[in-house]
């Protein structure tokens, strides 16, 4: 082996090597709380199914996403879905899809294409479906302050 092949060689070693003593050192900061998702739903199955179907009917995932997932054609800044059950009641869910101006009940700074329509005229069955589901959608306690934070950002650009 030449004398360059050699330091080549010594040099991949080294970086080998530092990127496994990084990765050792990332392990070490990780917490069990890392590998859990801290998302649920405390819905009965029913709630859970006709919710599925009025998400989908409406559009929902048209703006939100809900549990990670949303319209990938779409680029509406909305607030996400999860854990939104455990910032607000099922009565304000309800409050909120029976406004005939949703922003007075909840301000934005989005643009008013982007702003939640109002849903006074769906069927009240549907709203009282979707104000349960939404009021289900819980978060973890040790997950709760990053949710707040997320639906701030999103509504109000902090």
């Amino acid at each position: 082996m030449r004398k360059g092949e050699k330091g080549i060689l010594l040099g991949i070693g080294l970086f080998v090597a530092l990127g496994a003593g990084w990765k050792v050192l990332q392990l070490r900061d990780v917490n069990e709380k890392d590998y859990k998702i801290p998302f649920y739903s405390d819905a009965e199955p029913e709630i859970v199914e006709r919710a599925g179907y009025l998400i989908k009917k409406y559009d929902c995932k048209d703006c939100h996403t809900l549990w990670g997932t949303r319209n990938v054609m779409q680029s509406v800044p909305a607030p996400p879905l999860d854990g939104i059950g455990s910032l607000k009641t099922e009565e304000w869910f309800y409050a909120y899809l029976s406004a005939e101006n949703p922003q007075e009940i909840l301000p934005t700074r989005l643009k008013p294409e982007y702003r939640m329509p109002s849903f006074k005229d769906m069927p009240e069955e549907d709203r009282r479906v979707l104000a349960k589901y939404l009021a289900s959608l819980k978060v973890e306690d040790w997950y709760l302050d990053e949710v707040k934070k997320k639906e701030r950002e999103k509504l109000y650009g902090e």
